[in-house]
């Protein structure tokens, strides 16, 4: 299937030159009275390389097919990360390039959508958030409810985070996996 290079999207799969590449960074530009521009980074997913890449907004590229599976997050083992499919119990290890920075927002046994291609496990997509339990921010002073002032918070997977002054150690809040931004408290 092609798509229009103004159709792509940050995640999105492509096979560019032959190449099979992750879009990690999307920017569509329109200067004055000019054509329309792409500027994209692209990740090739064989050797690990990133490289910009410009496109018209004419251009047409190439979407690989990916199949979806639903997996548990089981450990880490060094560099590499084991998941685990939910249907058939079979286990892959992916490395930490492979996942950015996704594991800032996994936990031990989360279940995540792995997308693999020709039977490699290529991205893992998370939900758009994630509730995380607070493990490390300044106490808060009583008093302290004005929600636009906010404090750095470490999170159990070692994300830092900035939550408004009323968050404790311990409470539970809900993380934007998109942006990292703090969206709400959760009991």
């Amino acid at each position: 299937m092609h798509l229009s290079a103004t159709e792509i999207r940050k995640g999105s799969v492509v096979i560019h030159e032959g190449i099979l590449c992750l879009i990690t960074e999307y920017n569509h530009h329109t200067p004055g009275n000019l054509r329309a521009v792409i500027h994209a980074k692209l990740k090739n997913l064989k050797t690990g390389a990133t490289f910009p890449q410009r496109f018209s907004s004419s251009d047409r590229l190439e979407i690989a097919h990916l199949d979806g599976r639903e997996m548990e997050y089981l450990y880490p083992e060094g560099e590499h990360f084991v998941f685990m499919d939910t249907t058939s119990f079979e286990q892959v290890t992916m490395q930490k390039e492979d996942l950015g920075d996704a594991m800032n927002y996994m936990k031990l046994n989360d279940k995540v959508q792995v997308a693999f291609h020709d039977e490699k496990p290529i991205t893992v997509t998370l939900p758009s958030s994630v509730v995380l339990t607070v493990t490390d921010t300044e106490p808060g002073a009583k008093g302290n409810s004005v929600t636009n002032v906010y404090k750095a918070a470490k999170v159990e997977t070692g994300l830092s985070v900035k939550v408004p002054l009323f968050i404790e150690n311990g409470q539970r809040i809900k993380v934007d996996t998109r942006t990292g931004e703090y969206l709400d408290r959760v009991n």
